[in-house]
């Protein structure tokens, strides 16, 4: 398998694929598109990725992008822990979770990149709206997370790396963000197939 990645590391939708892979134990290489420089729209990458957009997998002869598709493919196809609760209705609500998190929210994404996690980007306080933003976070997932568990549906799953990275980008800027949620957050930080993310290299922005 190959996955693209973005040149500085900072994809979170890069991220959850990496981290996938890494818990399945599946080899792969990894090459780097330059966003700011276009790569991603030059015609070959253009013609495989089809969105234009990073991560894109390819799988012998089977490209996919879009982070959310890729790691439900990756699911069904590989042996190992399972990256989705097995239950149905359990497994529709982690799905819901991740396309909630790539769709809402941008005034987070905006006001708290990557960038803040990643390279210690500091930026100006939060506005009114990603303030609202944050406060409809952390009440989705007060309402997931039950207060004796470590994850969102009771075992790991892919869902709670993409939580744990949204909800840290206002804990690594030093946001107010409830003690139970930082815990949770960093819990899931702590793991090791996100670690080997984390620690990537990453050349100067």
């Amino acid at each position: 398998m190959l996955l693209y990645v973005d040149t500085q590391y900072t994809s979170p939708y890069a991220m959850s694929v990496f981290v996938v892979l890494q818990e399945k134990t599946t080899p792969f290489l990894m090459e780097t598109v330059d966003l700011g420089n276009s790569e991603n729209k030059e015609p070959e990458y253009a013609a495989t990725s089809l969105t234009q957009r990073i991560p894109t997998l390819i799988h012998n002869d089977f490209a996919l992008s879009e982070s959310s598709a890729i790691t439900e493919y990756l699911h069904e196809i590989l042996s190992g822990p399972p990256l989705y609760p097995l239950e149905p209705r359990t497994r529709a609500r982690a799905r819901q979770m991740q396309a909630w998190l790539r769709s809402d929210l941008v005034s987070i994404r905006q006001e708290r990149p990557t960038e803040v996690i990643f390279y210690g980007h500091v930026g100006k306080p939060l506005s009114e709206q990603a303030q609202a933003d944050a406060a409809k976070l952390f009440a989705v997932t007060n309402a997931l997370l039950s207060s004796e568990s470590e994850n969102l549906f009771g075992s790991w799953c892919i869902a709670d790396v993409d939580l744990a990275l949204m909800l840290n980008r206002l804990i690594m800027h030093g946001d107010s963000v409830p003690e139970h949620l930082a815990s949770y957050a960093r819990h899931q930080w702590e793991r090791s197939s996100v670690q080997l993310w984390v620690n990537q290299e990453r050349p100067p922005l």
